[in-house]
């Protein structure tokens, strides 16, 4: 973590190390009383690949050849602010396959500042979690609510009602928050707010990054682009769904070079907010 980023955007920039970078964007100044600070991430290559299929052909991953420990610390940097953090059944899939690790890595030693950052804030160690399943197929691990951590399942209004009761016995809410055909974004995001939560990391997928903007909910994207074109047939993008109308619009709010990517190519990190 020693080589220096350089900011490019805004003016004047300059070297700067990269700890403390997404920390120093205090996105907790931009949340307001009645309207939580919904914010995502993504790391893609040149051609927008954010995951590929596994070797084993059990779901998607992100590629090995652009994830690296500098864009995972900002991503933990993120994920530190949060109060609450917005995944999908997917990812409990996922976690009950050993295919996915826990979001927020307090407990690793490598991220023990971050754990002090959190508690300094008076932040809880564990940032409370919410999935979005339109079909509540996927286990709830007994971790998953360990130390009093909140747990929120947001799904459709045809839910069935004897699944809800088996996974709200497993100390988790779950929440009807939209028609038969899908969640609701403002619903969701209405709740968290009432609930307290003022700022809302999403770790999710494309699917749920089309559902934050369609819903016009989003208010800021980090993207990191590592300097690889992978090419493939297989793959997801950032995004997926239906044509946006009328297009969301974003304004650059800060860009950065890292000399230091994946096996020294360059990467950029990104940071857009909505308009």
């Amino acid at each position: 973590m020693e080589k220096h980023i350089i900011q490019l955007y805004p003016q004047p920039g300059g070297a700067q190390r990269l700890k403390g970078t997404y920390l120093a964007h205090d996105l907790r100044q931009f949340a307001a009383k009645d309207q939580a600070y919904v914010y995502t991430n993504f790391i893609a290559s040149l051609d927008n690949r954010i995951a590929i299929s596994r070797s084993d052909g059990e779901g998607m991953e992100v590629p090995q050849s652009i994830a690296n420990e500098r864009d995972w610390w900002l991503f933990q940097e993120l994920a530190s602010q949060a109060d609450i953090i917005i995944s999908s059944g997917r990812y409990l899939r996922e976690w009950s396959q050993g295919n996915a690790q826990e979001i927020l890595q307090i407990d690793d030693p490598r991220f023990a500042e971050l754990r002090e950052w959190r508690q300094s804030n008076g932040l809880s160690p564990q940032a409370d979690i919410a999935f979005i399943s339109n079909n509540l197929n996927f286990p709830v691990p007994d971790v998953l609510t360990a130390g009093g951590r909140q747990v929120f399942v947001f799904t459709t209004a045809d839910l069935n009602p004897d699944r809800a009761r088996e996974i709200e016995k497993k100390g988790v809410h779950v929440i009807a928050a939209g028609d038969r055909t899908g969640v609701n974004g403002n619903t969701m995001i209405d709740y968290l707010t009432e609930q307290g939560y003022r700022i809302i990391f999403s770790s999710a997928g494309p699917k749920v990054f089309h559902l934050l903007m369609a819903s016009k909910v989003l208010n800021r994207l980090y993207i990191t682009y590592a300097s690889r074109i992978l090419g493939g047939e297989s793959y997801a993008d950032i995004v997926k769904g239906a044509l946006l109308e009328p297009a969301v619009n974003f304004n650059l709010n800060s860009l950065y070079l890292d000399p230091a990517g994946p096996d020294g190519q360059s990467q950029l990190f990104f940071a857009f907010d909505r308009q």
